[in-house]
């Protein structure tokens, strides 16, 4: 019990660093429909605990507004009403203030449960809603990223300590002998439910490429006519490349002759040795067509992560980027730098079976017309992956810190 009152309150104030450096016009500002202002990450997150925690363990317990529970409800259509995901950022009142304020009236409530001890299904439900916090997190700083990438100041949210520049090992090929095998989540230790129920899959022999594609090898995919050539393209992805007008990774930008990228430390230099990020799918499926490869099915992936401690590059600390691979032997870069998009679409695994009630509709009803990514990214809270877990986006989306590894079959 007290470990997890611990963790809550450790997990509850590493959201609040990450708004730190932001000023409250930062935190009210929403950069596309699919993203969310900082201020109303920081007030969902709460409303998660108060809604599926306090309303439910707690008896007599009232709410801090009533309102909030439409303004912060994001998907939850068993819980009620919500505020509209494009509209999030004109909702100027509440203040960042009256929202602070209300994360310390959840907290109290929550800290004051474990204290006295609550249920099982109360302890399950605040554990889950740790995960979900975590999650947040990771999209705060997406969700920033992509807010001042848009400011033609291009203003850092951190300054990052400088690291001397190296060079990327070379790609290597790591064999894979295939046959049956399982994936999906097994043994004690939290997981969503739609890493369940862990079951057996068939895989032929297959290679995975030892680390991610570089900024380098997918400079060379641009300027040997990448964008142009649509023979590398799934008809809609061509279509999307068209009509959004995209000619390299989101954040990449020429200066005076010069690649440049943004990054939450600012504008900078490409480092041609670090993992590209922030493509869609479509141009990840472009650039393995292109490199005479594939992407991994998430069945190859997880077989090949099995058994691999869940570290790297991850975190979210000072102002998150990928790092160049470090040289070795075998697959580097399982887990952190950038999350690796993966062939595989999302779906249920056999037998799967949601979360029952409200909460039910946490992963279930998005399984359709997403793809799976595996991994983790720099953003990513370090104790949050693990390698049966599965993010998932729709194919256009690039603003999340994706990348590639590169697959093909065994020969």
């Amino acid at each position: 019990m007290r470990s997890l009152l611990e963790r809550y309150l450790a997990t509850r104030a590493a959201t609040c660093v990450l708004a730190e450096p932001l000023s409250p016009e930062d935190c009210q500002a929403q950069a596309a429909p699919f993203a969310s202002p900082v201020k109303w990450h920081l007030a969902h997150t709460s409303w998660f605990f108060e809604t599926f925690v306090l309303e439910r363990a707690v008896r007599g317990y009232r709410p801090f507004h009533r309102a909030f529970r439409e303004l912060y409800n994001s998907y939850y259509v068993g819980v009620g009403p919500q505020w509209q995901r494009p509209q999030r950022g004109i909702l100027t009142r509440p203040s960042l203030d009256e929202v602070r304020a209300y994360r310390a009236h959840v907290d109290d409530a929550v800290v004051a449960l474990l204290t006295r001890g609550a249920d099982d299904t109360a302890l399950a439900r605040v554990e889950l809603g740790l995960n979900h916090e975590e999650q947040h997190q990771e999209l705060v700083l997406t969700d920033v990223k992509l807010l001042l990438a848009a400011n033609p100041l291009a203003p850092a949210y951190r300054s990052e300590d400088p690291r001397p520049r190296t060079d990327a090992p070379p790609l290597a090929w790591v064999g894979f002998a295939g046959g049956v095998t399982e994936i999906g989540h097994s043994g004690a230790g939290f997981a969503f439910d739609n890493e369940s129920p862990r079951h057996r899959v068939f895989l032929e022999p297959f290679e995975l490429a030892s680390r991610a594609a570089t900024n380098a090898e997918w400079l060379a995919f641009v300027e040997d006519g990448g964008y142009a050539r649509p023979e590398l393209w799934m008809a809609e992805a061509f279509d999307a490349l068209r009509s959004q007008g995209w000619e390299g990774p989101h954040g990449w930008r020429r200066s005076d002759g010069e690649r440049r990228e943004f990054t939450l430390a600012g504008e900078r230099a490409l480092d041609p040795a670090q993992p590209v990020c922030h493509v869609s799918w479509y141009e990840a499926d472009a650039f393995a067509r292109w490199s005479a490869a594939r992407l991994p099915t998430e069945a190859e992936w997880e077989h090949a992560a099995a058994g691999l401690a869940p570290a790297g590059n991850l975190g979210g600390a000072g102002a998150p980027h990928p790092r160049p691979a470090t040289a070795g032997s075998g697959l580097r870069q399982v887990f952190g730098d950038v999350w690796e998009w993966t062939s595989s679409a999302y779906a249920p695994y056999p037998g799967y079976r949601p979360w029952e009630g409200e909460i039910g509709e946490y992963n279930g009803k998005f399984m359709v017309n997403q793809l799976v990514l595996r991994g983790g990214s720099c953003a990513t809270p370090a104790r949050h992956v693990r390698a049966s877990y599965r993010n998932f986006f729709h194919p256009d989306a690039r603003w999340q810190f994706s990348g590639v590894r590169l697959a093909r079959a065994r020969g």
